[in-house]
């Protein structure tokens, strides 16, 4: 089982690591990807990935993060070289419901992380809230580089998922999926093939059900691999198995 997102930079996981790590891998996790926001959040990435072999990490700054952050292309591409357990770009994108950055710097920004991605055929790790139809419009714009999308903590509608699938996009569910009021949501996952679906936590946000309410954890992932079994008629032992297989894939191509 493979956590695809997570901020194992953040309280209360930071301080209590080496028993998240534990819980992690009391539950079966193999890897766990944890995510740069930031460039404050990426130096902690970068030391984060040294304390376990199971870590890996990402480069990259959130739209929340894209005013205050300004990132090249080129300087993504620097730091991807100096790691191997770097392997992901974001997570990046554009979140125009609380609007923390401009947004013609969200835009700017996206643009420096996917042409990252395009160099360095790295996969590109992207957040969208409440802009699904800019999000598109500017993936689109690239659809002939064979670009590696993951959409992260996937939300969006399910027309939303079918845009994207023509872009060949993969799509990570995470402890949403198991609220009660996520009919729609679980629909859209239920849509998705299989060959396109990873999990996550975004720990320690959005914990799922029974744990909704208290900081999440990468452990809790399992909570979210019941429900998706579920969601798609399939034993949690297969669920499990390709999701793994799915990740192993877009991020090392392994078959």
């Amino acid at each position: 089982m493979i956590d695809s997102h997570c901020h194992l930079d953040h309280e209360p996981l930071l301080s209590d690591l080496s028993n998240v790590l534990k819980r992690s891998k009391d539950v079966g996790i193999e890897k766990l990807l944890t995510i740069s926001t930031s460039f404050e959040s990426f130096a902690r990435v970068k030391e984060l990935i040294n304390r376990d072999e199971i870590i890996y990490g990402t480069i990259g700054i959130h739209p929340h993060e894209s005013s205050k952050n300004i990132i090249t292309s080129k300087q993504i591409v620097e730091n991807l070289n100096e790691n191997s357990k770097i392997i992901g770009i974001g997570e990046t994108g554009l979140d125009f419901y609380y609007n923390n950055s401009e947004k013609d710097k969200q835009i700017a920004s996206f643009k420096e992380h996917i042409d990252a991605s395009i160099k360095t055929n790295i996969p590109l790790i992207v957040h969208s809230r409440n802009a699904e139809e800019e999000t598109f419009d500017i993936l689109n714009e690239y659809k002939n580089e064979n670009l590696k999308i993951l959409m992260h903590c996937f939300t969006g509608k399910k027309e939303f998922s079918e845009k994207l699938m023509t872009l060949n996009s993969f799509f990570s569910a995470s402890g949403i999926i198991t609220f009660k009021n996520s009919l729609d949501l679980q629909e859209t996952f239920r849509s998705i093939p299989m060959d396109n679906i990873l999990i996550e936590t975004d720990s320690p946000f959005l914990a799922p059900v029974p744990k909704r309410g208290k900081k999440n954890e990468p452990s809790f992932i399992d909570y979210t691999a019941t429900k998706l079994a579920k969601i798609k008629d399939i034993s949690k032992e297969s669920l499990i198995k390709k999701t793994t297989e799915n990740f192993n894939k877009l991020f090392f191509d392994l078959k």
